[in-house]
């Protein structure tokens, strides 16, 4: 059997998006709540101006009360020297750097080229190691720009190679608005794969036009070794136009069950946090599975 590992992003992805600004103590009960789902990887937060992403004004204060005793490794984004600062002192176990794969998205997301943004992946790669944390990036609008249009995969792999040079422990890659359809999902992927060669592959979808779940099957047939995802679906990339949520963590583990992947998290505990979370935010959560529950009498 195959084994992916799930990756939670609803407290930095997933509640960066909303309208709703949610407490300290409420992001801290949702990690809190994954975990005992059994979830050992969380993107708890990101290191960026609070004037951009006020959402995520409180990182220092997350990252101090989220328990230490459970086995996580608690993931802080940062896109500069001053967020790896923070992260560093906030006690992070990973940092993810986001290189976006297009000049015009880049410049709108991070104020920043994309040039630019390898270089600082160069310096925190550098940083992050000697202070001993797990490094990953995240290669944004893998698939397809809100303002570029298609994404040509030739340059997904150019820049893998290039984010691959300064020796990151995983390289993710994202469908930052739900365009990707399979073909591309196996094309990227597998193209990627032979370029980075021993680097561990991790995708992170959108279900924003309904083919989020389709592309994870595309991505575990390609070998990806784990997977992003946010409890209740919830969640969307601020910068880019019309976004809707991630792929919902409970819909995921689900369809991984049915395939008979294994991946270690409970489907009833996340979809009970999907309602949980959908209740303080005032709203039904996109994701399916906290409503339908799974297939009666299924193994």
């Amino acid at each position: 059997m195959a084994r992916v590992e799930i990756v939670e992003v609803g407290p930095r992805d997933g509640l960066q998006n909303t309208d709703t600004l949610v407490d300290t103590a409420t992001k801290v009960e949702l990690i809190e709540r994954m975990l005992d789902a059994g979830v050992r990887r969380i993107e708890a937060t990101s290191f960026v101006h609070p004037g951009r992403v006020p959402q995520m004004a409180d990182a220092e204060d997350v990252m101090a009360a989220v328990p230490r005793d459970r086995g996580a490794s608690y993931i802080g984004l940062v896109l500069n020297d001053r967020g790896l600062d923070r992260a560093l002192d906030a006690r992070v176990d990973e940092v993810n750097v986001v290189v976006v794969a297009t000049e015009t998205f880049s410049q709108r997301n991070q104020g920043a080229g994309v040039d630019d943004m390898l270089a600082s992946w160069e310096r925190i790669a550098g940083r992050a190691r000697d202070a001993g944390l797990r490094t990953s990036v995240t290669i944004s609008a893998s698939f397809g720009c809100p303002f570029e249009g298609k994404v040509d995969p030739a340059r997904i792999v150019d820049l893998a190679a290039r984010v691959a040079a300064g020796g990151p422990d995983e390289i993710a890659l994202a469908d930052t608005i739900g365009v990707a359809a399979p073909p591309q999902v196996t094309e990227v992927v597998t193209r990627v794969a032979e370029q980075v060669g021993d680097i561990p592959l991790r995708c992170h979808f959108h279900n924003t036009r309904n083919t989020g779940f389709a592309n994870v099957v595309a991505a575990v047939a390609a070998g990806v070794a784990a997977l992003d995802a946010s409890v209740g679906g919830i969640g969307g990339c601020p910068f880019a136009p019309a976004a809707t949520g991630n792929i919902a963590t409970e819909d995921l583990i689900y369809l991984l069950d049915r395939m008979g992947v294994t991946h270690g998290v409970a489907l009833d505990a996340a979809c009970s946090t999907a309602e949980w979370i959908g209740e303080r935010l005032g709203l039904t959560v996109p994701g399916l599975l906290s409503r339908a529950g799974p297939f009666p009498g299924a193994a």
